[in-house]
């Protein structure tokens, strides 16, 4: 006698064209609710497969604490740390605790830190950092994030398209080719690019943009180093550039701690900094407003796209990919030639 398989959750989720996290929250219950039409289709589904929800399950779903984990690459990095003040101050404002914890760059830590926080229950997880290029790596993470998001609990990251969760996406390479055009318009032809490891998304991305916004002159950079994405990582790129002997007359280093390494390694070998070589980054940090001269930079912001990323976490429903444009902003640390 063949017994027919029981009908699952993911059964339902499929019949319904929803992820397994959204028909939990439909059917198991919760405190995030996705919208009516959402609702409709799911209960319709599991009408007609016959599904029985799991009484345990539904006790597990309204089990979440009023915990939200935030993962950063580096909380010492003014870029993570902006991004994750504005995670905070949403979160505050919703009565939520938050645990935040730095993985240092290292995929498998962030991955231990996000299968941590769904075997503790917390109701939502904010990951913020560039995705590695490694597919190995990618596959682990995805696994992870799918874990998570199935446990019933919400999900956003500050980082590149791709995963299948709610996603921040800070436009890097629209806003490195604008830099790249307005450098352009000051009369600048002759670049070098601080590019940041070949392996970070963000870095390439950067380097990537800015290179056809040159293109789109005719413009080809005359170097490309690459190295640490920090202060420090600028400023032995800055050295090897200088070292190398080229023409440059602009260099822009793809993240602001890096160019403001690369101008304290120029002011170390006696180079004016725009007087002989004009430089700039990307991110506009806040702790720029203590750099002399003012760091020409690509603005994003930062905060803001912190607080969207905790609303698009709590909210639950489907991944949605929202798009935060940069704003190139022209200081005294580029000048016109």
């Amino acid at each position: 006698m063949n017994l027919k398989a029981p009908v699952t959750l993911l059964d339902v989720a499929q019949r319904a064209g929803v992820s397994v996290a959204t028909a939990s929250r439909v059917l198991n219950g919760g405190d995030r609710v996705p919208r009516q039409e959402l609702q409709e289709r799911v209960r319709a589904a599991a009408e007609e497969l016959g599904y029985t929800p799991n009484a345990q399950a539904q006790a597990l779903a309204k089990s979440s604490t009023n915990v939200v984990g935030i993962l950063v690459h580096d909380i010492e990095d003014p870029y993570f740390a902006a991004i994750a003040n504005g995670v905070m101050r949403a979160a505050d404002e919703r009565n939520l605790l938050v645990m935040m914890a730095s993985t240092f760059r290292d995929a498998d830590r962030e991955i231990t830190y996000l299968s941590s926080l769904r075997a503790q229950r917390a109701r939502a997880a904010v990951m913020i950092g560039s995705r590695r290029l490694d597919e190995d790596v990618l596959a682990r993470t995805t696994r992870e994030v799918e874990n998570f998001l199935n446990s019933g609990a919400g999900l956003a990251l500050v980082s590149q398209p791709g995963m299948p969760a709610h996603t921040i996406v800070p436009d890097n390479r629209a806003g490195a080719a604008q830099l790249a055009r307005e450098l352009v318009g000051l009369g600048q032809r002759e670049f070098a690019i601080l590019a940041g490891p070949e392996e970070l998304a963000t870095a390439r991305d950067r380097r990537d943009g800015f290179t056809e916004g040159l293109a789109e002159s005719g413009i080809k950079p005359l170097a490309v180093l690459h190295g640490d994405f920090t202060r420090d990582g600028g400023y032995a790129a800055a050295g090897e550039l200088l070292d190398l002997g080229t023409k440059a007359t602009c260099v822009f280093a793809v993240n602001d701690v890096m160019a403001v390494g690369a101008m304290s390694a120029f002011r170390a070998r006696g180079i004016d900094v725009p007087g002989e070589l004009s430089v700039a980054g990307f991110d506009d940090i806040a702790t720029l407003r203590d750099v002399w001269p003012s760091l020409s930079t690509v603005r994003l912001p930062l905060e803001q796209m912190g607080r969207r990323a905790l609303e698009l976490a709590v909210s639950g429903g489907e991944p949605a990919t929202e798009v935060f444009p940069g704003e190139v902003v022209i200081r005294e640390s580029t000048r016109r030639l």
